[in-house]
């Protein structure tokens, strides 16, 4: 099999250094394709062509990709990658080429380059190419072929200037020479895996511990060390005891018999390991009496031991005879995936420094890990962790009342069990930190947990809303994970929480307020991707005033849901003004906006004389209004005239050469005094009688007619008859601008009139006369012809007779 730390480092690592949006990313496995697209954007960053038919890369499909960070190229039966390829990608940081049919190990000189796997491909030799001596940023490599059988002196020279600190070597298969030496040249070296087997040859294996250590390597990893059913008779890791820089040790995915087991203990024990992990080991006892391990009269560094995912053939469980004294050092213990369905409480219980014990992924339930054979009056005496997640523990009220036994417990792990809520639970003081992710628990779950947790998971648990009343449960809460739920909302009141980390990404959370932020003034880590962000004004401030270091999921995780015209573009893509977005600062400019317009209106509506056509549309409307309200009132009256004419003598030439032709030819009749007063009778009749005779009274004003003692008289007549009869029987015609404060004190009456009612300036301009004489004309006719006729008719019928007898 092969390795997955490469891969893991890749795809986790990878990501972090190269993928800051979900649009940048193109997957293109498993498409059936023979060549590299050549239609791709420019603003890639990821790129996985894994799983197709490619056999040769070429620089073509690659020219413009200047920002492509991750090329993934697997299982795709590649035998040849032209070096023009990374000319057009100057940005490349991680390359996975691993999993194909390449003949050697090809020349890369991309100087950015940090993760190289070149994995399972089909080179017969382990030689660095020299164009890797310019991977000057090379942090891991990965090496592996089942056609490489022999590791030779000088294969990696290129590599002795460059800071590699991880190497990934072999492809599974047994080596047949090591030449001493080979390895000892990479000073950097942090981390070492080894994917080879060993069987039957202990020498080789000792070679190149000898070499790891000239290096200084600080964490080995062997994968496949023996395959199954290996006899392991000759030493291993006796080299072990003289390597004092490595402190972490894994052994992973390999065949170990009990003898073999009690040999390695014993290096390890004598060594200056501080960390021990087997992973996915088959456990094997070949000695009668299981495995035994004797006291041994030295100081031991050992802190850590790691048994994750343990196989063993026999049908009872294994016999393991280990002093305490041995293990008196261990401070972390961790024994998953195994099956265990029973504590072996008179043995891990005891353990007196044991200060986290993992038993995830296993078999667990309440009564198996508080088993009613044992005796728990002195247990875990300085246990602080206990993680219990992935097995079947059901009932949390138990748990917490049982918890009260490990008087020095802080975090309990209960994630991925079936814990339900059955009554209220009592939980001891010390107990800070509880994780129940992964229970169906529901939005009820606060109130069975403690007011002095510290530190809560509550993720993927069922819970679709919370309150401000049940965050004030806890007051001491500083971290708290809401992951994978159907939340909506944050409430915007938690002033009352210290909260450092928020949790709250997979949600249903459409934007996060300012206010919510504002209430947590001490939040150090927000982490909210993943959520169905609404792209508008609401997330605004979150997109560009909100600090990004808060936020270890930004950019890549955030992407916009609406409205459809953005929906999956980055959150981080998305641009808005404050202008659109702030209404402070759009009535800030609004306001002098505004004002501005409305000063270059105002200044053009002066300069077109717009007043003044404002007067006359307004004069027309209220005559309109007017007519149709009086219109019944005045049906059954009759006039003589449509108006009479009031004037100054003086102003008789604009009356006689433009008003009362135009009027007159527009078929309107007019009563002037010098025309039509009856000889003989006093003026004053004469005013009274025209005055009533008249549908209006026309008065044209000029600094004459406020000199005339009779105009003065006209005035006052058909005041008191627009008074007594026709509310709107008087028309102003302003000959020349008369300020109202200069009238004479005689006319204070035509002042007053001057200030209640609309008049009608004489305009100079001719294209404004006409519509002068259109409004005067309107106003005039409001009157039916019939009804201003009527009396006329009558006075030709009685004279009629009297000129018959004159004939």
């Amino acid at each position: 099999m092969k390795p997955d730390c490469v891969a893991v480092e890749g795809d986790e690592k990878g990501f972090k250094l190269c993928v800051t949006s979900r649009r940048a990313m193109r997957d293109l496995s498993h498409h059936n394709l023979t060549n590299v697209p050549s239609d791709l954007p420019s603003y890639l960053q990821y790129l996985d062509i894994s799983h197709n038919s490619i056999q040769r890369l070429n620089g073509a499909p690659f020219s413009g990709l200047s920002r492509l960070c991750y090329l993934k190229v697997t299982h795709c039966g590649l035998q040849e990658i032209s070096p023009s390829v990374f000319s057009h990608t100057p940005a490349l940081k991680v390359l996975n080429i691993s999993y194909n049919d390449l003949p050697v190990v090809p020349d890369i000189s991309s100087k950015l380059l940090k993760i190289l796997d070149l994995a399972n491909n089909l080179y017969n030799s382990y030689q660095i190419p020299a164009s890797f001596q310019n991977l000057t940023n090379l942090d891991v490599l990965s090496l592996g072929s089942t056609a490489a059988l022999s590791v030779h002196y000088n294969d990696f020279d290129p590599l002795t200037n460059v800071s590699l600190h991880h190497l990934v070597l072999g492809a599974g298969i047994h080596w047949q020479t090591y030449d001493s030496g080979s390895l000892a040249k990479l000073t950097s070296l942090q981390t070492f895996t080894l994917f080879a087997s060993f069987c039957g040859d202990s020498s080789m294996f000792e070679n190149v511990l000898v070499d790891l250590n000239v290096t200084r390597a600080k964490s080995l990893r062997f994968i496949t060390l023996f395959p199954d059913n290996c006899n392991v008779t000759d030493p291993f890791f006796n080299n072990l005891r003289t390597m004092p820089f490595v402190q972490n040790l894994t052994v992973e995915n390999t065949w170990i018999n009990s003898s073999f087991m009690e040999v390695l203990l014993k290096n390890v024990w004598l060594s200056y390991l501080y960390d021990l992990s087997f992973v996915n080991i088959t456990y094997n006892e070949d000695t009668p009496d299981g495995f035994q391990f004797p006291t041994i009269n030295h100081t031991v560094n050992l802190c850590s031991i790691t048994f994750n995912g343990v196989t063993h053939y026999q049908y009872r469980y294994p016999t393991i005879n280990i002093s305490l004294e041995t293990v008196s050092n261990l401070t972390y213990f961790k024994f998953s995936g195994t099956g265990m369905n029973i504590l072996p409480c008179k043995l891990l219980s005891a353990l007196p420094s044991l200060e986290t014990l993992d038993l995830s992924d296993n078999l667990l339930t309440d009564s198996g890990f508080w088993w009613y054979h044992c005796s728990y009056t002195s247990v875990f005496p300085k246990l602080r962790r206990l993680s219990l997640n992935k097995n079947r523990f059901s009932s949390l009220s138990f748990i917490s009342e049982k918890t009260h036994q490990m008087k020095t417990l802080e975090s309990l792990d209960l994630s991925f069990n079936s814990i339900y809520l059955d009554k209220d639970c009592s939980w001891p003081a010390h107990l800070t930190e509880l994780r129940l992710a992964n229970n169906n628990l529901g939005n009820r779950v606060f109130q069975y947990l403690s007011r002095n947790f510290e530190r809560i998971d509550l993720s993927k648990t069922g819970i679709t809303a919370i309150t401000q009343e049940d965050m004030s449960r806890f007051p001491k809460l500083t971290h708290l994970q809401l992951s994978s739920n159907s939340i909506q909302a944050i409430p915007a009141d938690l002033s009352s929480l210290v909260l450092l980390s928020l949790y709250i990404d997979q949600n249903a959370i459409t934007s996060i307020s300012r206010d919510v932020l504002a209430g947590l003034p001490r939040l150090q880590t927000l982490k909210a991707g993943s959520n169905p962000f609404v792209c508008s004004c609401d997330s605004y401030w979150f997109v560009a005033v909100l600090n990004k270091s808060l936020l270890p999921d930004w950019p890549l995780d955030y992407t916009c849901s609406t409205p459809p015209s953005f929906a999956g573009l980055s959150l981080s893509e998305y641009k808005t003004s404050e202008l659109s977005c702030e209404m402070w600062l759009q009535a800030a400019v609004a306001i002098p906006v505004i004002i501005m317009v409305c000063a270059v209106i105002g200044l053009v509506f002066y300069k077109c004389d717009g007043v003044w056509y404002t007067k006359m549309l307004w004069v027309w409307i209220r005559v309109k209004r007017r007519g149709r309200k009086r219109s019944s009132r005045l049906q059954n009256a009759s006039y003589s005239y449509h108006a009479f004419i009031s004037y100054s003598h003086q102003d008789s030439g604009w009356v006689d050469g433009q008003l009362a032709p135009t009027l007159e030819g527009a078929g309107l009749s007019l009563c002037v005094h010098e025309r039509d007063f009856v000889p003989g009778e006093w003026i004053i009749d004469n005013i009274i009688n025209c005055v009533e005779s008249s549908y209006k009274t026309l008065f044209v004003l000029s600094k004459q007619f406020v000199q005339s003692e009779w105009c003065n008289y006209e005035l006052f007549f058909a005041q008191h008859r627009a008074i007594s009869v026709q509310q709107d029987s008087l028309v102003f015609i302003l000959l020349e601008p008369i300020p109202t404060d200069s009238l004479p004190k005689k006319f204070m009456r035509l002042r007053s009139l001057l200030r209640q009612q609309t008049y009608l300036e004489w305009p100079k301009d001719e294209r404004k006369q006409q519509l002068f004489w259109a409004s005067l004309k309107s106003m005039l006719r409001m009157a039916d012809k019939s009804m201003v006729l009527k009396d006329v008719a009558l006075a030709i019928a009685d004279t009629a007779p009297l000129l018959t007898d004159q004939v």
